[in-house]
């Protein structure tokens, strides 16, 4: 009996032990489908997958942040070429044209940054390659003219004539001295400038001979006095009116003084040398210039510029640069004793600083001021010759 309470005692024993979850990390077998067969039976080959790795994107130079601040990248560009050809920052601000207005002190402490601070060279720098080939060229060719640049063209003579060749064998002859963006057209300007203003080597400037009529801003300021005003008792406003008005005078008269020396070495005086001259008989008017006399010996001349193909009676090149001047910019008649001048070419003609555009005329009278694109002209009528012909009819 006791044989067999301990078999009971054992079964009762493994029928509680066998009570717990039995788990496997074997997979289910189940039934596979047709198509899985298939594949299953196919062999397989692993392909290693090889990373890689993203190459980073270099920075795109047109995309250069700088920091805020007025100077543009062509501003920069015309202060580094113009201090290069100069070498003078006070030279710099009195003849560079910037973007906007600039003191002297802006423009000397930002040429030391360029100098000195990389932080605001480089990006500085980087700003500029990003113009455009064209904008270079066009900065480049009006940067200052260096002082051995105007040396050699001040030694071609006033009086040669040269043409457009001239100055191609010019620029050949010293490339190191000439700018790199020169070409013999600039040149060319260039030279007509300095022979405008007299600045050539064989070119004087002859001393101004006023006379004894024409006073001085001092011998006028002597001669101002109120002796006469001062015995009575003052008046505060009249006082005060008084001084605003002389004032205004006084700068009149130094505007006065100035245009006296111009026009006096334009016109001439009665012994002025060089720029007294008599009409002939034959000579209706004259047109004087700084460097040339135009003669007007018929009734009807052209005004223009004379090329191989076209010819005109006042050829304005020969006063001065006159490449913005029409072929025919207009005619001078003269008809029932008056002369008229008509503007055919798109520049306005200025008499006396009134305008004459585009198709319309204007009277000319003796010793007015004739003025087309910054050259300037005394018209002179022969008054013996025109009396003598006022009867004649248009």
């Amino acid at each position: 009996m006791s044989g067999d309470d301990n078999n009971v005692n054992t079964a009762s024993s493994s029928n509680t032990i066998d009570t717990k979850p039995r788990r496997t990390s074997r997979s289910i077998k189940r039934k596979k489908f047709d198509d899985e067969v298939v594949e299953s039976s196919l062999p397989t080959k692993l392909i290693p997958v090889e990373r890689t790795r993203r190459a980073k994107r270099a920075p795109n130079p047109k995309q250069v942040t700088l920091p805020h601040t007025k100077w543009s990248p062509k501003d920069d560009l015309k202060l580094i070429l113009a201090v290069q050809q100069c070498s003078d920052l006070a030279l710099v601000h009195k003849c560079v044209k910037f973007s906007q207005k600039l003191t002297y002190q802006e423009i000397e402490e930002r040429w030391y940054q360029l100098l000195y601070i990389p932080e605001v060279s480089r990006p500085a720098t980087a700003a500029i390659a990003t113009l455009t080939p064209e904008e270079k060229t066009a900065i480049e060719r009006k940067t200052l003219w260096s002082s051995k640049e105007e040396a050699i063209l001040q030694q071609v003579e006033a009086s040669s004539q040269p043409k457009l060749e001239f100055f191609v064998s010019l620029l050949h002859q010293h490339p190191l001295v000439f700018h790199p963006a020169r070409t013999p057209r600039d040149l060319m300007i260039q030279w007509e400038r300095l022979r405008q203003y007299s600045l050539l080597a064989d070119q004087t400037v002859q001393p101004l001979n006023l006379g004894d009529s024409v006073l001085n801003f001092s011998d006028v300021e002597e001669q101002l006095t109120d002796e006469e005003l001062l015995s009575e008792q003052p008046d505060p406003v009249l006082q005060n009116e008084l001084r605003k008005i002389d004032r205004r005078h006084k700068i009149e008269i130094r505007k006065l003084e100035d245009e006296i020396r111009q026009w006096h070495t334009m016109v001439g005086g009665p012994d002025n040398g060089p720029f007294s001259f008599d009409l002939d008989n034959e000579t209706y008017a004259a047109l004087r210039g700084r460097l040339v006399r135009y003669l007007m010996r018929s009734k009807e001349i052209t005004l223009g510029r004379t090329t191989p193909t076209h010819q005109v009676d006042v050829d304005f090149s020969l006063e001065g640069p006159a490449w913005k001047i029409s072929l025919k910019q207009g005619i001078i008649k003269y008809h029932g004793g008056e002369f008229f001048l008509w503007n055919f070419g798109k520049r306005p003609i200025y008499i006396d600083g009134h305008p004459v555009i585009q198709g319309c005329h204007s009277k000319l009278h003796h010793h007015c001021v004739m003025e087309i694109c910054s050259l300037k002209f005394i018209f002179i009528i022969n008054k013996t010759l025109t009396e003598g012909k006022s009867n004649d009819k248009v």
